[in-house]
């Protein structure tokens, strides 16, 4: 059985290998802005993970499983992605001081063979500290928050600002590791 992880993320390849053993990595080439987000950011996330799991069906072979994910920031009923500039990362980060968000993180394992597929998202919630003017400044200038959504990696530099989180870590991460290996257990995948 292969297993084919829909992302050249580090970090999403990093979480799998605490799942799954023996995978290769296939980019999707799925256009995100083909979903419309309509109000619900479970069901958004979810779409957008089944859409990078179809669309790197198409590259794989009949025996494979397809692991997609896609990770969203919720703020005051807004969807943060991935900043589009640093005047984009700096205003999101001033969105988030001081208050709490959510991350939504879908995830989609797909069989190729049947066209089975099973999706599900994860909720956390995430608080943030006040954060300076020149806090947030020196914090894009390393680059780190541009290709987060969000703006910021909870993993990384970004950690500092948070003061708690209820859910699942991982999840912000970018790969709900415990909902996965229960959808690949639920799908007949042996881990």
């Amino acid at each position: 059985m292969k297993i084919i992880l829909a992302s050249a993320s580090e970090r999403r390849i990093e979480l799998l290998k605490r799942v799954v053993e023996d995978f290769s990595v296939i980019v999707s080439n799925f256009d995100e802005e083909s979903v419309e987000f309509k109000g619900d950011f479970g069901s958004y996330v979810n779409e957008l993970s089944k859409g990078k799991a179809f669309a790197a069906a198409y590259q794989a072979d009949e025996e494979a499983y397809i692991i997609a994910c896609d990770t969203i920031v919720a703020c005051d009923g807004k969807v943060l992605g991935k900043p589009k500039d640093r005047d984009d990362a700096i205003e999101m980060l001033k969105m988030l001081s001081g208050k709490s968000h959510e991350v939504y993180s879908g995830v989609t394992v797909l069989c190729c063979g049947s066209g089975d597929f099973e999706s599900d998202f994860v909720r956390t919630e995430v608080r943030f500290s006040k954060l300076s003017e020149e806090e947030i400044s020196k914090y894009v200038d390393t680059g780190e928050p541009m290709d987060k959504a969000g703006a910021y990696g909870i993993q990384g530099y970004g950690g500092v600002f948070v003061e708690g989180i209820c859910g699942c870590y991982y999840s912000v991460v970018g790969l709900p590791i415990n909902r996965l290996k229960y959808i690949l257990r639920d799908m007949g995948v042996n881990l």
